[in-house]
């Protein structure tokens, strides 16, 4: 009415065709209130191109003569166009949902049948015991026994093990199963030593007593006793008190939480440690719990078994030769997070050296009553674990075995199949720090594999191209968590609290039905996100709506504070179009265009879009 009032006035009316010709324009111009009208043109034609298509292949089928081929095409047009207007499956958020079960099939018989019978007991999935039977095997042997693929290049066989669940999934029950032996044999060294220990000290205390009673004796003597005598006297026998070894009180272990420096001091004693833990204390000491500044360097190093040494003038630092350190621990998958968040964890290749286990929980799917670990199972992981570790302990020096002729061959096929994936676009290219270690991580997981097979005879022969493929089915489970754990610590809150909506919308009641998508957003457990509030975000996600892609906060929630993906359509587009009238009314510069193109996605089904 503007419009034509305007050109009356001007006297052009009339020569652009009339007040009829501008209604006629006005009804051709999409509007927000024709929304509804060209979805269903859009929706009608869609379903007739489908009825098209459908009787199509109903013809092909019938002029081929297949007459049970042309019911069957009949029958399966028919549902395709009952269920054409429903949504399919939403999309995981992420591309590492279906994560594999650990391949306990790879293990020795003795500790596989203590992984199956300590998961079966404590109902917790495999990977959780299995991982930390890696981890006990690396504490045996990491540092004293290395492999060695090729000359010049040679790997240690200590761990960096982490098994991520959430709290009250039983981590510690199964921690405790499977490091038992580990602290009852330390504990047996250590009462074992005490009296060689003792007699050392005591030697080396009259020793130095002694050196003490000379020195008296130097100071109070006269002009007349021939001093240069009593210097040698002295010196002979501080070199005496000196010679005097004292042997330290054995450790296999060290405490969750030690900090960088104690770490090191206990590196330069004992050289082969392991840290293990039920929580993940240690990663807070490492990311600067107390210091405030992560000190990465002693586990960077002792890792690969790099020479560690320090020098500070304010305190004597020891010298490390090939230092040995195994990391087996159990904490909460936000622990991750946390990890990642310190400085320097990603860049200077600390994350790149864990291997990472992301089982699903059991929690509300286990059985209440379940059977004991059998006594003779765990009877035999105890003999094994102790002799693995009282052979190696006593070695006087670490030992280098080498590949067969075809594991050599298998590491060398494991290679090249790795490097193809580096490459751009490829699944582990955006992990190449992890992935660039994931050969000499098989490598290591082989050596521990052939010892703990031939412990009891010939675990100094090469190691076998059946080790190198077990242990290439382990690595590759690995692979498949460090996706799913890198995505973890690098997603934002947002796309985690998704997750969890898309898993609460899909999970199905108590009564086997299953949460239709018209739900709205005050409805949601508060155990889905932090608070209410931070509810808007993950639905910006559009998991809600088939597909995890990003929208606009105007087109995810469609201004009513909900989402919905099909039904209720009528008053969504009714409190859209009053939004957007206020809008305009208000000066907002909204193009019709970009009116209509808002409310279609809540009136079209994926089907029809397409």
């Amino acid at each position: 009415m503007t419009t034509a009032a305007a050109l009356g006035r001007s006297g052009d009316l009339n020569r652009v065709g009339g007040a009829s010709y501008l209604h006629t324009l006005v009804q051709a111009v999409p509007t927000v209130a024709h929304a509804e009208h060209y979805a269903r043109i859009i929706s009608e034609a869609a379903q007739g191109r489908r009825l098209d298509s459908a009787g199509m292949r109903i013809l092909q089928r019938g002029d081929e003569g297949d007459t049970e081929a042309a019911r069957a095409d009949a029958l399966a047009a028919l549902e395709q166009l009952t269920t054409a207007n429903q949504w399919g499956e939403p999309t995981p958020l992420g591309e590492h949902r279906a994560l594999p079960s650990f391949p306990v099939e790879s293990l020795p018989d003795w500790l596989r049948d203590q992984v199956a019978a300590v998961a079966e007991f404590t109902q917790t999935p495999p990977d959780l015991a299995a991982t930390m039977g890696l981890a006990a095997l690396s504490t045996a042997a990491g540092g004293r026994v290395n492999v060695q693929v090729r000359p010049g290049w040679t790997e240690q066989t200590d761990l960096y093990l982490v098994c991520a669940m959430p709290p009250a999934s039983r981590k510690s029950d199964v921690f405790a199963a499977m490091t038992a032996p580990i602290y009852r044999i330390e504990s047996e060294l250590q009462q074992q030593a005490r009296s060689g220990i003792i007699e050392a000290q005591t030697a080396k205390d009259a020793a130095e007593a002694e050196v003490e009673g000379l020195m008296a004796k130097a100071r109070k003597a006269s002009d007349t006793v021939d001093r240069q005598q009593l210097v040698a006297e002295v010196s002979a026998a501080r070199m005496l008190a000196d010679e005097i070894r004292v042997p330290p009180t054995p450790r296999l272990t060290v405490s969750g939480d030690i900090t960088p420096e104690p770490l090191t001091h206990l590196l330069a004693t004992h050289r082969c440690l392991a840290a293990l833990s039920p929580e993940g204390d240690l990663f807070d000491i490492i990311a600067g719990r107390y210091s405030g500044t992560p000190n990465l360097g002693v586990f960077l190093q002792a890792h690969k078994g790099e020479r560690l040494q320090t020098d500070r003038i304010t305190r004597d630092q020891p010298t490390v030769d090939r230092p040995a350190l195994t990391i087996g621990v159990t904490p909460q998958p936000t622990v991750l997070q946390d990890l990642a968040a310190a400085a320097g964890a990603r860049d200077r290749g600390l994350l790149a050296r864990f291997l990472f286990a992301l089982p699903p929980s059991n929690l509300g799917f286990r059985r209440v009553r379940t059977a004991p670990v059998p006594e003779a199972t765990s009877n035999t992981y105890d003999a094994r674990l102790e002799l693995l570790v009282r052979t190696l302990t006593d070695l006087p020096e670490a030992v280098t075995i080498s590949l067969t002729t075809q594991a050599d061959a298998a590491v060398e096929g494991l290679q090249e199949e790795l490097e193809t994936q580096l490459r751009p676009e490829q699944p582990l290219s955006h992990i190449t720090d992890w992935a660039g270690k994931l050969v000499g991580a098989t490598v290591r997981i082989a050596g521990l594999l052939h010892l703990a097979d031939r412990i009891t005879s010939g675990w100094g022969d090469p190691v076998s191209s059946d080790c190198v493929q077990r242990a290439a089915a382990i690595a590759a489970y690995y692979t498949a968590h460090a996706l799913a754990v890198f995505d973890l610590i690098g997603s934002d809150p947002a796309a985690s609290d998704a997750g969890h909506i898309l898993e609460w919308l899909t999970r199905p009641r108590q009564n086997g039905s299953h949460r239709t998508m018209d739900v709205r957003a005050t409805s949601i457990p508060l155990c889905a996100c932090s608070k209410s509030t931070a509810i808007s975000g993950p639905i910006q996600l559009r998991g809600l709506a088939g597909v995890a892609q990003r929208t606009s906060p105007s087109a995810s929630t469609h201004g009513c504070g909900s989402f919905w993906t099909g039904s209720d359509r009528r008053r969504c587009q009714q409190r859209q179009q009053k939004s957007l009238t206020r809008r305009n009314s208000a000066g907002t510069n909204v193009s019709r265009r970009q009116q209509v193109s808002a409310v279609l996605p809540v009136l079209l089904t994926p089907a029809d879009a397409r």
